[in-house]
């Protein structure tokens, strides 16, 4: 009975420090939700107070009176403007045909007086079409608004070939990281790292310890940088187009894949490689027969999950000059047409879908 009393004595004794560890750990938790929580600036029913706002940037907006006067207004100097730029093309034309010196102000004159005469023989019905059709093409920019999204078929031609080089950066930005990444991820590994440089003098454990850090060391900073960021030093460097994209995406999953291989490298079963190591196999084979079989399943698996990543990933880097689709997009939110816009979300999201169902036949062949 007194043994039991002891170890009831003993047993909070031993306790009372971890519930009070446990306690602070729970505080410390709270303290960072409740701070980080504060400084987001989070707050629930501001989405709802402002779904209106959401509706008529989606939608887009009903014109009111003011607007449509506006509009209108614009519309009407349409036809003066394109009968004005057609005359001085027309005299500047005729200025060089005759080799007489281009004086612009001579030159504005003239057209304004042929334009001037176009809009005195330009027939109302005429004048009405350019205006009323400037009028849709304003209201419809006023408007705004994402959806419907455009459907004519020349933009669609025009951004299939854009989406298709976005595929293109994403393919090959994932592929020269693969490559790069396998034997990078030997040398990260520790226990793969032990089959290359055998033995247990200073010089050999120095060479692995430094082999190791090396090798994490720049899969750290190769990751550690945004493919954005890339994106960015690429252009700066060697232009605008989709080869900046292929190399920022092929280095920052170069890092990824390299670390991720190698942590799977040393989870591998030791079993396999010490029976084929007794076979009397060099170190390549034991890598080939033995490690590498048992990581492929994973390999396979991560692979496939960073190129539908760099899909997305590709079509954002467009936004800085590195081609593809996000070019574009770029390119008309700058010019606010909105459903064009809409239009190249949706082809990213549709394309995205079919190569996720189209690697997960390849993972169930493989994994």
């Amino acid at each position: 009975m007194s043994h039991d009393l002891t170890l009831d004595q003993v047993t909070p004794r031993k306790s009372f420090p971890r519930k009070l560890a446990l306690g602070g750990l729970v505080a410390i938790i709270l303290a960072v939700l409740v701070a980080s929580y504060i400084s987001t600036d989070i707050d629930p029913f501001k989405l709802y107070a402002k779904r209106q706002n959401a509706f008529e940037y989606l939608f887009g907006r009903q014109l009111n009176d003011a607007d449509k006067q506006a509009a209108m207004d614009q519309a009407k100097r349409l036809p003066a403007i394109i009968a004005f730029e057609e005359s001085y093309q027309a005299v500047k034309a005729e200025y060089a045909a005759t080799g007489r010196t281009l004086d612009p102000v001579a030159m504005q004159r003239e057209a304004q007086k042929r334009a001037d005469a176009r809009m005195e023989t330009m027939t109302p019905a005429d004048r009405d079409r350019i205006v009323q059709s400037e009028y849709d093409r304003i209201a419809d920019e006023k408007t705004g608004g994402y959806f419907p999204p455009e459907t004519a078929w020349p933009h669609l031609m025009e951004y299939s070939k854009a989406l298709i080089e976005t595929v293109a950066i994403a393919i090959w930005g994932t592929l020269i990281a693969f490559v790069a990444a396998i034997p990078m991820a030997m040398f990260a590994a520790s226990n793969t790292l032990e089959l290359m440089v055998q033995g247990d003098g200073i010089w050999q454990r120095a060479v692995r310890w430094f082999g190791q850090f090396a090798a994490r060391r720049v899969l750290d900073f190769c990751r550690g940088f945004n493919e954005f960021v890339m994106a960015l030093i690429f252009v700066a460097v060697i232009g605008l187009g989709p080869y900046a994209g292929v190399l920022a995406l092929a280095i920052h999953t170069f890092g990824i894949l390299g670390k991720v291989f190698s942590e799977a490298i040393e989870q591998i079963e030791p079993g396999q490689v010490e029976a084929v190591t007794a076979s009397g196999a060099g170190p390549a084979q034991i890598m080939a027969f033995s490690v590498i079989p048992q990581v492929m399943p994973l390999v396979v698996s991560y692979t496939l999950l960073r190129f539908e990543s760099n899909v997305r990933s590709a079509t954002i880097l467009g936004f800085v000059g590195a081609g593809g689709i996000g070019f574009l997009m770029f390119d008309k939110i700058n010019g606010y047409l909105y459903r064009e816009v809409c239009t190249m979300m949706i082809m990213v999201i549709v394309s995205v879908t079919i190569i996720d169902y189209l690697c997960g036949i390849l993972r169930r062949k493989f994994v």
